[in-house]
């Protein structure tokens, strides 16, 4: 019985979601990528590492993207800021929606306008920016992507903390659980715990 029991744990540990690497090319001339700080912007570079994305499928027509290069999820605040997370929590949940232009536009799980219902959207301004979720309209160039596949891959399905484990004060104070140095970043390049090295 142990050895079937031990069996049956090895297996629920195996990859079980089929997802993508991909880069995510935006409309306005970008390519989404997130620096080794966490922070997010658009680069016209096609080869570079911080522009790879895991694509994970974590519910019907919901996905969490991951760099591959930091590990870190990105994650929307009630604010609309962008941000990058340690831990997969359900600001890391976004809607995977394909708009009429064959484009995909992603758009927060958690929140959206209160009065008019209408969603928050990933988006890069004509700069290349990352820019406010309640900002982006889903007609704009700033919200479509287009996916472009460089493999398929099998990921475990990532464990869902609680928004509260990861998510910075408004106040700017540290996350109240961290397990890294590396500090979070919010939307625009600040962090919110700025010293590198810091004894806890």
């Amino acid at each position: 019985m142990e050895v079937i029991y031990e069996e049956n744990w090895d297996a629920k540990e195996e990859p079980q979601l089929k997802g993508i690497v991909t880069r995510l090319f935006c409309r306005q001339g970008f390519y989404l990528q997130m620096g080794q700080d966490g922070s997010m912007d658009g680069t016209k570079d096609d080869s570079t590492n911080s522009s790879l994305f895991n694509l994970i499928p974590v519910g019907l027509r919901v996905v969490a993207i991951q760099s591959v290069k930091t590990g870190l999820y990105i994650a929307m605040n009630g604010e609309g800021h962008l941000y990058s997370s340690e831990l997969f929590t359900a600001e890391c949940k976004f809607k995977e929606s394909v708009f009429e232009n064959y484009y995909v536009i992603y758009s927060s799980m958690l929140y959206r306008q209160k009065e008019s219902g209408r969603a928050w959207f990933l988006g890069l301004n004509k700069e290349g920016q990352a820019m406010k979720g309640n900002r982006v309209k889903k007609t704009k160039p700033a919200a479509h992507f287009l996916p472009k596949p460089i493999e398929v891959a099998m990921y475990r399905e990532p464990s869902l903390h609680d928004v509260g484990e990861a998510v910075p004060k408004l106040a700017g104070g540290p996350p109240s659980k961290s397990t890294t140095s590396e500090p979070v970043v919010m939307n625009g390049g600040k962090p919110v715990n700025k010293p590198d090295k810091e004894e806890t």
